[in-house]
């Protein structure tokens, strides 16, 4: 034996590598994380701070950077045990700290095995990597899932009390719904499929982003009639990180390097494209031209509407997915909200609702529809098929209805709770003298040192080193060539 072989088996018997490790699926599984977590930092980081006003391209930026850092914290602390712990409510788990070496180091044992549901098939498909490799990949889903929500409220809302906010509903509603569908709670045992998230992370975000959009309150009128984005080249680089990214997001939630993660990743990506092309096609047939921020959009409902069926539907269904998701959140964007005066009284900043929301319910009931039987045996633990392939597909349809239902009350109710119990302490609107200034009257900094919009630089009232807000001019209204677009993702 040389000393090549030596050197192989010595590591293949070490303690750091258990039996039931499977190499190929832990390094996956943190690849997939990895990547999920480059969807927001920095992708979503990059897409807000540039697709924003550029008074606000700081602030923006900031609010995802501290999403990303204090979900994190308050993930291994207590909410990652509440979302896939052992059972404390039908909707809830029992926290606890996700810290300890003797808990990170064992097989990952995804709760649900646990709660009430044992199959001799479903034992097979527990995954084979460490119990820290899916503590961390689950804290990716819900670090996206506050930062994708932020986007309704970009442009006004207080940013401390966005950092009240973060724990709080992460605590109160993200936990509930993700151990509802995911971790073992009764819309779990039910049957209601979420292959990747369409209901615990897009449905979610827009529900609960135009609810915090109605109680924080509207930007300023003329942010509000003009908005531009400061950068769209570098839009799209954040674009780009997020729809790359979402291989990981679909393909690692098999929880393995499999037939169904391959099956994932193509179907995420044929569906974001075809969604994108109908979108665009829409924009040049009603407005006359291509948009790029449109494709943007297309590209995020695309993308959306395929998460909670990815891995369990046929390239042929998700291109039907992606025809919907290119159309049916385009209408609700440009025709019905314009016609809703309820909505249009909501400052929904990134329209998140439409983009995340709608297309999140419509992949979540399609999938009721379109759930192909032979792939569903690939992964869940009981026979399921979508309603198009008969049998009790009719039935799989309802549970995707009353789950969307579950998932709209709670987070209706968790977060006007939430913001109407900070809006106790600190103001949920930042104040109209810092809303005309923007990030320099916040943050004290500004994202670009270059003066293109007609100011003149006084270093004695931008930048760090202002002394007071009241000695903060505020800068002349922006004004470019670029024709005007209503910015909503």
């Amino acid at each position: 034996m040389d000393t090549n072989q030596i050197a192989y088996t010595a590591n293949e018997r070490a303690p750091a590598v258990p039996q039931w490790l499977n190499k190929g699926d832990n390094a996956w599984q943190m690849t997939a994380s990895t990547l999920v977590g480059i969807q927001s930092m920095p992708g979503l980081v990059i897409l807000y701070a540039s697709i924003v006003k550029k008074k606000w391209a700081v602030n923006s930026a900031f609010m995802a950077l501290y999403a990303f850092a204090a979900v994190l914290i308050c993930w291994v602390l207590v909410c990652y045990r509440m979302a896939f712990g052992d059972e404390l409510l039908p909707f809830w788990g029992k926290g606890a700290p996700a810290l300890g070496q003797k808990y990170l180091v064992i097989r990952a044992r995804v709760p649900e095995s646990r709660h009430r549901v044992t199959t001799d098939r479903y034992e097979t498909t527990e995954p084979f990597f460490p119990m820290a490799s899916l503590v961390y990949f689950q804290f990716t889903f819900a670090a996206i899932t506050l930062i994708l929500l932020a986007g309704s409220v970009l442009g006004r809302m207080n940013i401390k009390a966005w950092m009240a906010f973060v724990p709080l509903w992460l605590i109160f509603s993200y936990t509930v719904g993700a151990f509802s569908l995911w971790g073992g709670g009764f819309l779990y045992h039910w049957g209601v499929i979420d292959y990747s998230g369409g209901y615990v992370i897009h449905l979610s975000s827009g529900i609960a982003g135009l609810t915090a959009a109605y109680w924080v309150g509207p930007r300023l009128k003329s942010d509000r009639e003009r908005f531009p984005p400061n950068n769209v080249l570098l839009m799209l680089a954040g674009a780009g990180l997020l729809w790359m990214g979402w291989s990981g997001f679909n393909g690692g939630a098999p929880y393995a390097a499999n037939i169904d993660s391959s099956i994932a990743v193509l179907n995420t990506n044929v569906c974001a494209a075809t969604s994108l092309l109908v979108w665009t096609s829409l924009d040049v047939v009603f407005f006359g031209k291509p948009s790029v921020i449109g494709a943007v959009q297309g590209m995020m409902t695309g993308l959306v509407c395929i998460t909670p069926g990815a891995g369990l539907v046929q390239p042929w269904a998700a291109i039907v997915m992606g025809m919907l998701s290119g159309s049916m959140p385009w209408v609700s964007m440009m025709i019905l909200h314009k016609k809703c005066s309820w909505l249009q009284q909501v400052d929904d900043t990134l329209g998140v609702f439409h983009t995340h929301a709608v297309a999140g319910l419509l992949g979540g009931l399609l999938t009721g529809l379109l759930a192909e039987p032979d792939l569903c045996r690939l992964i869940l633990p009981r026979e399921t098929r979508g309603a198009v392939y008969g049998g009790n597909g009719g039935v799989q349809f309802v549970k995707q209805i009353v789950a969307a239902l579950f998932v709209i009350a709670w987070n209706v109710a968790s977060t006007t709770i939430i913001l109407l119990v900070i809006r106790l302490f600190i103001p949920l609107r930042m104040p109209d003298n810092q809303l005309e200034i923007g990030d320099d009257a916040v943050h004290g900094e500004e994202a670009y040192a270059l003066w293109g919009d007609g100011e003149k630089y006084d270093p004695t009232k931008h930048g760090w080193h202002t002394s007071s807000y009241s000695e903060v001019t505020a800068p002349s209204r922006f004004v470019d060539g670029a024709r005007g677009v209503t910015i909503s993702l």
